[in-house]
């Protein structure tokens, strides 16, 4: 994938991912600013002065794409798409466009030389999602949780919707469901694929089927993670979820079930697909290319499997709950 060290670009990583042990650890991202309604942070929420890189081939960066969408945000937040160069070289770029970036008279080819310009001495991974803001002309955040917290509760002057996916009654519990959905499907997803010793695999195999049975259990009696309503909780599960049978299963070794094998899983993964605008945030095939193209974490001969036919519109019979 590549990182800036000191601001230069490096294709190789550097600073690995990859502990002693062969266990896999995502390092933490580094900008982690804060927008606010009232401007006390630095950065005030205001209409057309952010700018979101995403790609809705990263897990990851797909979480920001849905709170964009659910919280009517379009209009106010900017959105530019980002791809892996088919080379794998540079990183993210802008499909061989050059890219003004916005509140710069500055053109740019790869999301890396934003990062420069943010940090000319930054060190580390270059990635998405990343919220710029246009009038100080820098990185606000890269941290996929803290930027959807802020489209969540930060923008309601501006949207139409009062949709609160971190309402204050269920905030403790959606923390302790959001620190299950990280540690034991996200994290423990990648775990299975990218650990380079087969404890660290294991480990990280049996933790991820382990959650995936709390949760089949969990959801038999409740329509979504934290009861009837969707939170927070539900909308960082999902990116895993959706690409779990076509990617995760067979790219990424985790292969005791599927997740159509799961009743309710499955079931309350149609029923947030389901959800109006989520499925334009979906590409299975760019989500698969980014994972079994060429110089994907997966894969060194480039193809990319077929299947699996999984069809997220079928009836999903959770809205009777």
């Amino acid at each position: 994938m590549g990182q800036l060290i000191n601001g230069v670009w490096k294709d190789k990583n550097i600073i690995s991912e990859i502990e002693a042990d062969g266990s896999y650890v995502k390092r933490p991202s580094i900008f982690r600013q804060t927008i606010t309604a009232d401007g006390s942070s630095g950065f005030k929420a205001e209409r057309d002065r952010y700018v979101l890189y995403s790609s809705v081939a990263c897990p990851w960066a797909q979480r920001t794409l849905l709170f964009r969408t659910l919280k009517k945000l379009e209009e106010i937040i900017e959105l530019f798409d980002t791809v892996q160069n088919p080379e794998r070289t540079g990183g993210w770029w802008f499909d061989g466009e050059d890219h003004q970036v916005p509140g710069t008279s500055v053109s740019v080819n790869f999301l890396h030389e934003i990062y420069a310009l943010a940090d000319p001495d930054y060190s580390g991974r270059v990635s998405v999602p990343t919220l710029w803001d246009k009038e100080k002309q820098t990185i606000v955040s890269n941290e996929s949780s803290e930027i959807i917290r802020m489209f969540n509760s930060e923008f309601f002057e501006f949207t139409e919707t009062t949709a609160d996916f971190y309402p204050a009654a269920l905030r403790s519990r959606i923390d302790e469901m959001n620190d299950l959905v990280l540690k034991g499907v996200n994290d423990a997803v990648n775990g299975c694929g990218r650990s380079k010793s087969q404890l660290a695999y294991e480990v990280s195999f049996e933790f991820l089927f382990a959650t995936f049975d709390n949760l089949e259990e969990l959801l038999a009696g409740q329509r979504f993670l934290c009861g009837d309503q969707q939170t927070e909780a539900d909308w960082r599960l999902f990116p895993t979820l959706v690409r779990f049978d076509a990617i995760h299963y067979l790219g990424y070794l985790c292969n005791k079930r599927r997740l159509e094998d799961y009743p309710n899983l499955s079931a309350y993964t149609r029923d947030l697909y389901q959800t109006p605008g989520v499925a334009a945030t979906v590409d299975i095939e760019l989500m698969k290319k980014l994972v079994y193209g060429p110089g994907g974490p997966v894969t060194s001969n480039g193809i990319i499997p077929k299947g699996p036919e999984v069809d997220f519109s079928r009836p999903h019979g959770r809205d009777i709950m």
